[in-house]
């Protein structure tokens, strides 16, 4: 069974719209204008499509929210965005490619 989050287009709208930017200047804000022409943003918010992860991330990121508060059904947004979450995880420690002999 595959489990879709419903809300998901609601929340990227409720995401753009509290930050009152155009789908174009959401576009920028994500680091995507490059990439993908604006009318995707409307694709996501009405459901027609969905985001990848990476942007997914992104819009938590400009939001000041987690991944989760997005994915997740049965969480709502914060009344005040962007919000105030700035926990950076833990950062992976370089690794070298030599292979020890």
């Amino acid at each position: 069974m595959v489990h879709r989050a419903e809300r998901l287009g609601e929340k990227l709208l409720e995401i753009r719209t509290a930050l009152e930017l155009s789908q174009s200047e959401m576009l920028r804000r994500l680091g995507y204008e490059q990439s993908i022409y604006y009318t995707r943003i409307s694709d996501y918010e009405r459901g027609k499509r969905v985001p990848p992860l990476p942007l997914i991330l992104e819009y938590a990121r400009v939001a000041g929210v987690h991944v989760e508060d997005i994915v997740d059904d049965e969480l709502d947004l914060p009344a005040k965005l962007p919000g105030n979450v700035r926990y950076q995880g833990l950062k992976r420690k370089p690794t070298s490619r030599k292979r020890k002999q």
